[in-house]
């Protein structure tokens, strides 16, 4: 596509947007096409469509938002015949293999953020394809090296390192005081009549460290319910897509006698609202996404055990116990506070920093 015809293809995606500029980049030397000085900037938020990585890179798109104009374009990414299951170097012609509703297609985005294995082919070549234009940001570890990206946010438990990574606590997330108060609001009339304290749980399940069998599904629901009974509040259940069937028959056989709620996957999710009326937070030590999710309420956490282990949660949750955010469950239902976890802002305000400044006028 020529650069006239690239510049066309803006104004028609984008009505009201202005003409693309040129400019030099300060990484690369080369002459590249930008984002007017007026225009909102275009960011896409590209995922596999699992809940866990689509709410991380819109968490992060909605945060460079709130502190610049721009237009959120969600992206998912789908591949024919299962490829982008395999290994990214195996992938050599993902134009050909991408499934075209996946919309991976010009106008090309300012920023790029993308999460998950099978958003690396794409990653790896969009500054390519964009000519210089899209910066290119890959959440989590992305198991090659960071420097085919424009910047890597990455867990700080993963110990990642480079000049373009950037470590945060845990995962990028969509959890805000806005976004809490207002999903609160919505599901007021099953939530307010609830006693105090109310308790989130959140359930994960099933990954490479970390299981939870029946058996300890049951014992965990004793645990919580002893805990709820003698502190005479209520509780608001939410499971994960990888909470095993047995797992969820023993939580809510242990738990369903309790007041409160038991979230059975019909209906709206009222994940951020139970987060929003939640005076403490229980949650599975499997998932970072949720602890971090969690840790960004600002009330007390607590880390439930499952069956296995891991030396990398085990950093994260030293982490999250350094910043006074979480401790493990103990079969009583804390309270303290702590400033609430604002990793997905601050590393917001990196992708700006370095976005602006591999840019110099024209």
């Amino acid at each position: 596509m020529s650069g006239h015809d690239w510049v066309q293809a803006v104004v028609r995606s984008y009505p009201g947007a202005t003409v693309p500029e040129l400019a030099t980049s300060r990484a690369t030397g080369r002459t590249i096409l930008t984002a007017g000085a007026d225009a909102p900037l275009v960011i896409w938020a590209v995922s596999d469509g699992r809940a866990g990585m689509r709410d991380q890179v819109l968490g992060l798109a909605e945060a460079v938002a709130r502190r610049r104009p721009a237009q959120t374009i969600p992206k998912t990414v789908a591949w024919r015949a299962g490829i982008g299951r395999g290994p990214t170097f195996l992938n050599l012609a993902p134009r050909l293999t991408l499934a075209p509703s996946s919309g991976v297609a010009p106008p090309w985005p300012d920023i790029w953020i993308a999460a998950g294995r099978a958003t690396l082919p794409l990653s790896v070549r969009i500054g390519r394809w964009s000519h210089g234009r899209a910066f290119v940001v890959q959440t989590q570890d992305p198991r090659m090296s960071p420097s085919r990206f424009d910047l890597v946010v990455a867990p700080a438990h993963d110990e990642l390192s480079g000049a373009n990574v950037f470590p945060i606590a845990g995962a990028p997330h969509r959890v805000t005081p806005e976004r809490m108060a207002a999903e609160r609001a919505r599901f007021s009339s099953l939530i307010e009549p609830l006693p105090r304290p109310r308790v989130a749980v959140l359930i994960g399940g099933t990954s490479k460290a970390f299981k939870l069998p029946a058996e300890r599904a049951a014992a965990m629901a004793l645990e919580i319910r002893h805990a709820l009974q003698e502190a005479g509040g209520s509780l608001m259940l939410t499971f994960s897509r990888r909470t095993p069937a047995p797992a969820r028959a023993a939580l809510t056989a242990g738990l369903g006698e309790l007041p409160g709620i038991i979230w059975d996957e019909t209906g709206e999710n009222p994940f951020f609202a139970f987060l929003g009326a939640a005076d403490a937070v229980l949650v599975t030590e499997d998932s970072a996404n949720m602890a971090t999710q969690a840790a960004a309420t600002g009330k007390p956490v607590m880390i439930l055990k499952m069956a296995g282990e891991s030396a990398k949660f085990s950093r994260f949750h030293a982490d999250l116990a350094a910043r006074e955010a979480a401790r493990p469950f103990a079969g009583a239902i804390g309270s303290w506070s702590y400033p609430p976890l604002a990793e997905t802002d601050r590393a917001a305000g990196e992708i700006l920093r370095r976005y602006d400044a591999r840019e110099v006028a024209p």
